[in-house]
């Protein structure tokens, strides 16, 4: 049976599958690799920085092969030119994710661009009905990167949400990294899945070798949500949304004393130094709660008809019960 639901029909992919738009890691490569393979990629440009999407564009553009492609971007750290630029490329969806996307929300509906917009509670939820959300992405706690640090988990955020969000079509996002937790994703009521850490372990991510190695390498009980490293490199996120990551030296020395971590200059520049040293990773090794199901390194496009290939069979094994 083919997975057809409202997220497949709105963008007319082959499967309900999306590439979460991590920043940095979701090149052109890899979001034109999800997107030849059925899904639909997100570039992941995060703050907008337009040295790394001249460089990244022209790479999806020339790989996509014509199918619809997407650009996700952290709503707390762009401005109206950022959306206007991206717009300029003709993307089939924009994703907003962490923070207030009301300054932006109607210039892309305006563009005949669809509104993807990322919700972490119940308020976030509201509002993304409010502002006209084609498609809602529902974010459980177990997701790699950031999110909310008092959220809900996958399991029981979902259904609330399609709930409320209904008509629109909702994405479920965290802990998600085969086939059987697309089904479940499905079964939750949800429209598709979105997915994060099980596309860095692909062949087209822009993720250092040791990371994939670590992903590849670790469980989920190796991951943790903290502001630490964020305070520790000086990253101007918000302190609503904490980061799921693997271990790291700086996590295990400061871990629940991030006030004194924020007050202390030398430690901030013993973790850049360190940094600079090569001693400790470049950045944060964000991963989420499911990296036990990740265990080899797949083309992208391979990995997308894969996951829905073993979604359908769950699905079937489910209805045979």
């Amino acid at each position: 049976m083919a997975l057809s639901t409202e997220f497949t029909q709105l963008f007319g992919v082959e499967h309900p599958i999306a590439l979460a738009p991590m920043g940095g890691s979701a090149g052109g490569a890899l979001t034109a690799a999800v997107s030849r393979g059925g899904g639909l990629g997100l570039l992941g440009s995060g703050n907008g920085d337009e040295d790394w999407l001249a460089r990244e564009l022209p790479v999806l553009a020339a790989e996509a092969g014509g199918k619809p492609w997407g650009i996700g971007f952290q709503a707390w750290a762009i401005d109206d030119g950022v959306v206007a630029r991206a717009l300029e490329h003709d993307p089939a969806a924009m994703m907003l994710s962490f923070g207030d996307p009301s300054p932006f929300a109607k210039r892309v509906r305006d563009s005949g661009t669809a509104l993807i917009l990322q919700v972490t509670d119940l308020e976030e939820a509201r509002r993304a009905v409010d502002l006209g959300a084609d498609v809602i992405v529902a974010q459980g706690t177990e997701a790699g990167g950031h999110g909310s640090g008092r959220g809900r988990s996958t399991l029981p955020f979902v259904p609330v949400v399609v709930d409320l969000a209904a008509p629109v079509p909702v994405l479920a996002a965290g802990g998600i990294a085969d086939g059987r937790g697309v089904a479940a994703a499905l079964a939750l009521g949800a429209a598709g899945a979105l997915l994060g850490t099980r596309f860095q372990a692909t062949a087209e991510a822009l993720v250092a070798p040791a990371t994939v190695q670590a992903i590849l390498e670790g469980g989920g009980d190796d991951t943790e949500r903290n502001r630490v490293l964020d305070i520790a490199r000086a990253s101007r996120w918000p302190a609503k949304y904490t980061a799921r990551t693997l271990g790291h030296p700086f996590l295990d020395e400061w871990r629940d004393r991030e006030d004194e971590l924020a007050a202390d200059p030398h430690a901030r520049q013993a973790y850049r130094d360190a940094v600079a040293q090569g001693t400790i990773p470049a950045l944060p090794q964000w991963a989420g709660e499911a990296i036990d199901l990740i265990t080899d390194l797949p083309s992208a496009a391979e990995l997308v008809t894969t996951l829905a290939a073993r979604a359908e069979a769950a699905l079937s094994r489910a209805g045979r019960r």
